[in-house]
């Protein structure tokens, strides 16, 4: 059984639990009286996952190439009153909004990957400081809601192609993007080889802090996309949008769910999106069930470290041994 374990490839464990979840959540919902695939049912999913989803898409640029990201919640909430209060109900004003979201966001990255990569300081410790830096500013700024977005622009939440909403689209698309840089471009290919061993990859001539400041740009869009999305969900910007929901511990738990080692260099956007996915069905399911909140908080608890046990145990499975038996070393 143990071989059988180290034998699967991370992401294939991760869509085995995928699937186990929707099956048992299926059974659950059933027991309750209702229907887990229901157009309403698998829309409230897939809303679900669209914003972690995006914001876990950076996360995990950012944790392969051995940082992390604790700013992405002030992000999110950074992008949504901005974009708020720029387009402030008027269609005109929806590309500068949405311009000025994202432009604010890569210099916000530009800002922390210089820091990590420049001052080595790390990622953990950077993100922390300026995300507080953000945090204090929406608070002395924001005391409430800000702004309106119009209804073009909240059309963009309500719109669906069939049962799947724009907005997960939308992720999905920055999934492939990513899923497309990590495999067929140098910058992917450096993210990995610096989240692996940053020493071998400057002596093997890669530009250490070019990867690094990319992964962290990457992950404030991504955070400002959903900042946005958000947005057009609400109908106006709310400075404490990200911070509520812990989009930063959150994230990083549907990486590590996905596969991706926290100490970088491994993992894969595709394995991150199903962590996302095992995450809304669980949501989904506990809601169903009208559990209480901080039991919900235990059960992702309780997924969380498991996954980590075993990820950890099929790396422990596939060390090569040091010494070869007692017998070849007699003989």
């Amino acid at each position: 059984m143990r071989a059988r374990l180290a034998a699967l490839d991370s992401t294939m464990i991760v869509f085995i639990v995928l699937a186990f979840s929707i099956v048992a959540g299926s059974v659950i919902t059933a027991l309750e009286g209702r229907n887990f695939f229901s157009v309403g049912n698998i829309d409230n999913v897939l809303t679900t996952m669209t914003i972690l989803g995006l914001i876990a898409i950076g996360q995990t640029l950012v944790i392969l190439v051995g940082s992390l990201d604790l700013s992405v919640p002030f992000m999110v909430s950074l992008a949504s009153v901005l974009a708020g209060g720029i387009m402030a109900d008027r269609s005109a004003n929806i590309a500068v909004g949405v311009a000025a979201a994202l432009g604010v966001a890569v210099l916000f990255g530009l800002v922390n990957g210089l820091i990590v990569s420049l001052l080595n300081v790390h990622g953990f410790i950077a993100t922390l400081g300026t995300g507080l830096i953000v945090s204090g500013f929406l608070g002395s700024n924001y005391q409430g809601s800000s702004g309106t977005a119009p209804h073009a622009f909240r059309l963009l939440d309500a719109t669906r192609i069939g049962p799947v909403p724009v907005a997960t689209l939308i992720m999905l698309v920055c999934a492939g993007l990513a899923v497309l840089m990590l495999r067929r471009t140098r910058l992917g290919h450096h993210i990995y080889a610096v989240g692996g061993n940053a020493e071998v990859a400057r002596m093997s001539g890669v530009r250490t802090q070019v990867p690094i400041i990319a992964a962290h740009v990457i992950c404030s869009v991504t955070a400002a996309l959903a900042g946005l999305l958000l947005l057009a969900r609400l109908g106006v910007g709310q400075p404490t949008v990200g911070s509520q929901a812990g989009y930063d511990l959150m994230s990083i738990a549907a990486v590590v769910l996905g596969g991706t080692l926290l100490s970088g260099g491994k993992g894969s956007i595709v394995g991150t999106i199903a962590g996302v996915g095992i995450f809304a069905v669980l949501d989904n399911v506990m809601g169903v069930m009208q559990l209480n909140p901080f039991l919900k908080d235990v059960v992702r608890g309780i997924v969380i470290v498991v996954a980590v046990a075993v990820y950890a145990r099929r790396e422990i499975d596939r060390r090569p041994e040091r010494f070869g038996t007692t017998t070849e070393v007699t003989s």
